[in-house]
């Protein structure tokens, strides 16, 4: 899309419906919607325009936005009389995607109260944690979590939460400020304890805005899609930002359907879901899309009605890109990669499908209301084109992390700059990710970016996914080393001579380690880096 087809300028420009102003956020100047909901109690209560139309929708179950109102004002009075649930309180969720799940949220926020999403791959001792951590008043638990749950009380989603849901009572409200807690979401925790992002409802009526900006501008583009008209496949989790903040909580303001997926990912049901239910628009980690292609026969299936195929939560490779354009039909216009983290509530930075393709491995321009900088390791801004710590501010950026002040202090500055720890390229507008920080190699004085050399390998036919780490070496500091899983024979020798052609040959790693055997990832589709077996 060329800058001047680009219709956002008048669309937030003053008396614009997506208008920006500048306000005071946290005690510092922020672009900001003006527009915005005050509180999700707003959303919510707004919500029961929508009627009859259908909110979520499963297998088995269809519920409409008011009967979702009915329901979550039931449960919402339930919690605050017959549990004394208030302001502030913590009400942990700790089940896998259910309406349930959502009601839930739903009924915590309107009360003021702050929702807990507990990771549902969680063992015993992982709950135990997150108990301790946050201290629920209570938490909403399916059967399975109930079981590992000790210590506090436990309202089922098979049983508890639909007889509290049966009363015909008016929708409880509270006054809340705009920056009070209004959720926690744990980060992923791929090294030491997850940490407990709290997001506010400014976080979250901003997020809504920004998608509100997006089918604004689809609008004005040519797409005769009514924004309720869209058709949403939940297929990732809800204690997740993609699932809750990005998914289930805009589709409430504007009216659109949530088809949720239950059970673990199944490429034929899915599929099956996706056609039956005629999904416009579906957002996967990298993981669900590389079993998309392996499942294989995608023709088979009328996906006609797809619009929009977004990648997120963790990165993929412009190989992996373009075999998803070769064999998914809708990824030619309709696919979207973005750069977030549960930190920033939302995208921080969004690429279109002109940018994917003009300019492989980029993640995109900041979305608006987000400022970026790159910044050397004292903190200066670095010029464009300069590799440094991607440091961002919004209104979207979390609170802190829950009581846990040093962790805060050292990812949000005085300015509320919030320094993401990843290391990143910005050009002429657009962010190229090249490492975490933490996961950059020093080799004999040179850095060394894995995802660069991990793009490089994921091009060669015989790769299915790969990953570069740095191990100790005596002389050089760091060396090189790879872990490859292969969809079909292929040695170290290979391998290294095929990297050698495209990077410098200190990139080149230099141990290997090559198997068939999926690397670790969690729930989120990220490789968990501390579990690959190194070579």
């Amino acid at each position: 899309m060329s800058l001047s087809a680009d219709p956002r300028q008048a669309l937030t420009a003053p008396g614009g419906p997506c208008e920006l102003r500048t306000e005071e956020v946290l005690g510092v100047p922020m672009t900001v919607f003006a527009h915005r909901a005050r509180s999700l109690g707003e959303v919510l209560a707004a919500s029961a325009r929508h009627g009859e139309r259908e909110y979520l929708v499963t297998a088995d179950r269809r519920i409409t936005f008011a009967e979702h109102a009915r329901q979550v004002a039931s449960v919402a009075c339930a919690l605050r009389d017959e549990y004394g649930i208030g302001k502030g309180d913590r009400v942990a969720i700790a089940a896998a995607n259910n309406p349930e799940w959502v009601v839930a949220f739903w009924a915590t926020v309107s009360l003021g109260a702050i929702a807990v999403g507990y990771n549902a791959w969680w063992s015993r001792p992982e709950l135990a944690y997150a108990l301790g951590h946050t201290r629920p008043s209570l938490v909403v638990a399916d059967s399975k979590r109930a079981a590992l749950l000790d210590g506090v009380p436990v309202l089922t989603v098979e049983e508890d939460i639909p007889r509290l849901a049966r009363r015909e009572v008016p929708l409880p409200s509270c006054v809340v400020a705009e920056d009070d807690p209004a959720v926690i979401l744990y980060t992923s925790g791929t090294t030491g304890r997850p940490k407990g992002a709290v997001h506010t409802h400014r976080n979250l009526t901003s997020v809504i805005e920004f998608h509100r900006l997006n089918s604004e501008i689809a609008r004005a583009l040519g797409d005769p899609t009514e924004p309720s008209a869209r058709r949403y496949l939940l297929g990732v989790p809800l204690f997740h930002i993609a699932g809750l903040h990005n998914l289930v909580v805009p589709r409430l303001a504007d009216g659109s359907a949530v088809v949720v997926h239950q059970g673990g990912f199944d490429a034929e049901r899915v599929l099956r879901l996706v056609e039956a239910e005629r999904v416009t628009n579906w957002g996967v980690v990298p993981t669900m899309a590389h079993r998309l292609l392996e499942h294989g026969n995608l023709e088979r299936y009328d996906l006609s009605s797809l619009t929009a195929f977004t990648l997120g939560a963790a990165p993929s490779s412009p190989a992996f890109q373009q075999r998803l354009r070769a064999e998914l039909p809708i990824a030619e216009q309709g696919l979207v990669d973005s750069y977030g983290l549960t930190e920033s509530s939302t995208a921080i930075s969004v690429a279109n499908a002109d940018d994917l393709a003009a300019f492989p491995g980029t993640v995109g321009r900041p979305i608006a209301t987000v400022e970026l900088e790159i910044r050397d390791a004292f903190g200066e801004v670095m010029p464009d084109g300069s590799a440094g710590e991607i440091c961002v501010r919004s209104p979207f950026t979390m609170l802190g992390y829950w009581e846990d002040p040093e962790a805060t202090a050292a990812a949000i500055d005085a300015d509320r700059w919030l320094h993401t720890g990843d290391i990143g390229v910005l050009s002429e507008g657009l962010l190229r990710l090249t490492a975490r920080r933490s996961d950059l190699i020093l080799h004999g004085g040179e850095n060394v970016y894995p995802a660069e050399v991990e793009n490089v390998l994921a091009e060669h036919p015989a790769v299915r996914e790969c990953i570069v780490l740095g191990v100790p070496h005596v002389d050089l500091g760091q060396e090189v080393a790879a872990v490859v899983v292969v969809s079909a024979p292929v040695d170290a020798e290979e391998l290294r001579a095929f990297a050698a052609e495209r990077v410098a040959y200190y990139k080149v790693p230099s141990r290997w380690r090559i198997g068939t055997e999926p690397l670790p990832r969690n729930v989120t589709g990220k490789v968990v880096r501390n579990q690959v077996p190194r070579p």
